[in-house]
């Protein structure tokens, strides 16, 4: 009887996983309205009742894929010690987004979903934006709010100008292809707004 409870959690675990990596190519093959819980069902290699056992439906499924994400970028603020002087912290923070960024393309392609299929289902974008973007304007607004020698009036708008600065770098240079139009070295906008933020 023990050894049958070790086991389980292993084995929902892997569960989880296939179903996890077989929605993960279906959304981005197929997009969100042209997913459906059979298609992810057998890329995964599972039932379609294993899946439902899982997740209750379609926004589920896609609101487990965005905290799943989310909990990996959230490494990048968390492993930041209040206590680091902010351009060290700061230098980490940025280079660490956009070095994964460009390194994960499945990343990229995700986004792109995400934006694409904003307009027709809006509550995905908020699923994004709730589990991903919040958490870490909130993170950072506490880090820089923590470092009063910044001498920051607003430390979250401060904190919105940084990570949407990345973001949208990561837009033009990345997503939008436009590396050959408007190029631009990642050291130099790092600088930039490590400069903007520092030299007060």
């Amino acid at each position: 009887m023990a050894r049958t409870k070790a086991i389980e959690p292993d084995a929902a675990g892997d569960k989880t996983e296939q179903i996890l990596q077989g929605a993960m190519q279906e959304f981005l093959t197929h997009g969100y309205a042209g997913t459906s819980m059979d298609k992810v069902a057998k890329t995964g290699g599972v039932s379609k009742a294993t899946v439902y056992s899982y997740f209750q439906d379609k926004e589920g499924l896609f609101t487990a894929l965005v905290q799943r994400l989310a909990a990996e970028k959230f490494v990048y603020f968390e492993a930041v010690p209040e206590s680091t002087e902010p351009a060290i912290a700061l230098r980490f923070v940025a280079t660490t987004i956009l070095d994964h960024a460009s390194q994960e393309p499945h990343f990229l392609t995700f986004l792109r979903l995400v934006i694409a299929e904003s307009g027709r289902f809006p509550q995905l974008a908020q699923i994004f934006v709730r589990n991903l973007t919040k958490p870490g304007i909130e993170r950072l607004t506490q880090y820089l709010a923590s470092h009063p020698e910044l001498k920051l009036p607003d430390p979250e708008a401060t904190a919105r100008i940084f990570i949407g600065s990345l973001v949208y770098f990561q837009l033009t240079q990345e997503m939008m292809h436009g590396k050959e139009i408007i190029p631009m070295e990642r050291d130099r906008l790092i600088d930039g707004l490590l400069q903007l933020i520092l030299r007060s």
